[in-house]
């Protein structure tokens, strides 16, 4: 059986890398850039200011090759710096033009519900002007009417008492049991 080939794989990754590169927080990120006065360590912006600086030095003291160096470091830097800005534009863009779709699909959405209510509300309404405005009257007592009278029209409805319950068997004495039966008792 043949053994995986490590090397292989690195291979067919290594094209990949630029093109996957996350940037996330490349603003504030720290880096280690090791240039030719040694490690510049910081945020791109604080290198960038770094080497700025010391290309001036470099051009001051008259070290045209240093400075010129110096500042295609710095180059490099702000390079970053600007693709990363460039990627949090493109973000905020895309969050911007998502949310006012968003606002867009609800204020619509809203638009119909108002709509539907609307025409349920003049449904609702239309309904009520088919229907007869005013039904015939029931013939009070008084007048003559066709029925006859029965004696429970006449008498007024009893009106039924509760029964109030006790909770306890014999009405007086306080130190029975309830009466319910004692569930756990009878379980054990």
């Amino acid at each position: 059986m043949r053994q995986p080939n490590k090397n292989r794989s690195r291979k067919n990754n290594r094209g990949n890398n630029n093109n996957n590169k996350n940037v996330g927080n490349m603003t504030n990120r720290v880096f280690d850039s090791s240039g030719p006065e040694g490690k510049v360590r910081g945020t791109p912006a604080q290198i960038v200011e770094k080497y700025q600086t010391l290309a001036r030095d470099a051009q001051l003291s008259g070290d045209r090759v240093n400075a010129e160096n110096f500042l295609q470091h710095s180059e490099h830097y702000a390079r970053l710096m600007a693709e990363a800005q460039r990627q949090i534009d493109a973000q905020n863009a895309k969050r911007e033009a998502e949310q006012a779709e968003r606002q867009q699909r609800e204020a619509e959405q809203a638009e119909r519900a108002a709509a539907q209510r609307e025409a349920e509300q003049a449904e609702r309404q239309k309904r009520e002007a088919d229907q007869p405005e005013s039904e015939p009257e029931a013939p009070t007592k008084g007048e003559d009417s066709n029925l006859v009278d029965t004696p429970e029209e006449d008498a007024p409805k009893p009106r039924r008492t509760r029964s109030r319950r006790s909770n306890r068997s014999g009405g007086g004495d306080e130190t029975q049991p309830d009466s319910t039966p004692d569930t756990t008792a009878a379980e054990a």
